[in-house]
């Protein structure tokens, strides 16, 4: 039972001759279900990138076709190979595949234009995480309160804007000139308000409370926001 899966062309693949051999089958009954089900016209596209065609030299020194299989198509083949027997050698090769795979995910590059691709590859997933990282790090970082004026600016938003919006969303509503949270959201510890002094038209200093925002309460705008297709200018699109 060793070797029940192996490594073409970095894929985890078994072969019509393995599978043959460990169910019991004659390989060319294999090969003839293999065919069958490749030669019916709408399962080709489906099982095209299933079984690469291959060949292997037998004990006369000739030269017969086989087949190398992925996953999918050796489940596809043997899904009605049934008794305990053979369900126990679904489970080994299952097994092997999952090994074989894990393999996959931690090779080393062999070559220096597969590091160089690794590395490329690699460098274009942290530049599409890293704005995220850097807006969500800078938000998590600032531990004190932020005023929604300039939460609104990292939105693309201006303040009038910006709290209509969430207005609209149905996280607050305006009582006097104090923007405040409705209800459900009140006792989350996503705001603080408080009172600030300002002068009036009359040059009259008067006093007005303003609701600021607690990390937690950024934290749950950025959720909320973006579960509604709403994000930060640094995670928009180019």
């Amino acid at each position: 039972m060793n070797d029940l899966v192996i490594m073409k062309n970095k894929q985890a693949v078994t072969s019509s001759l393995r599978v043959a051999d460990t169910f019991g089958k004659q390989h060319k009954d294999v090969l003839e279900a293999i065919n069958t089900k490749i030669s019916t016209a709408e399962n080709s596209a489906l099982l095209e990138n299933m079984f690469v065609e291959g060949q292997y030299t037998a004990s006369n020194g000739k030269s017969n076709p086989m087949y190398y299989m992925n996953r999918d198509g050796f489940a596809f083949i043997v899904m009605g190979f049934t008794g305990h027997k053979a369900d126990n050698f679904k489970l080994q090769y299952i097994k092997a595949f999952n090994e074989m795979e894990d393999q996959v995910k931690f090779q080393v590059p062999s070559t220096l234009p597969e590091a160089l691709r690794l590395a490329a590859d690699q460098a274009e997933k942290i530049s599409v995480l890293q704005p995220k990282a850097d807006y969500t790090d800078s938000m998590l970082a600032n531990k004190g309160l932020e005023t929604i004026s300039m939460i609104a600016k990292n939105y693309g938003y201006s303040t009038r804007e910006f709290n209509k919006l969430l207005h609209g969303l149905g996280i607050q509503y305006k009582q006097g000139k104090t923007w405040l949270l409705y209800a459900k959201y009140q006792d989350e510890g996503y705001t603080h308000v408080e009172p600030y002094e300002y002068t009036n038209s009359d040059g009259i200093k008067q006093v007005r409370n303003t609701m600021k925002w607690t990390q937690v309460g950024q934290k749950f705008l950025y959720d909320f926001l973006k579960s509604k297709g709403i994000m930060p200018l640094v995670e928009q699109p180019a």
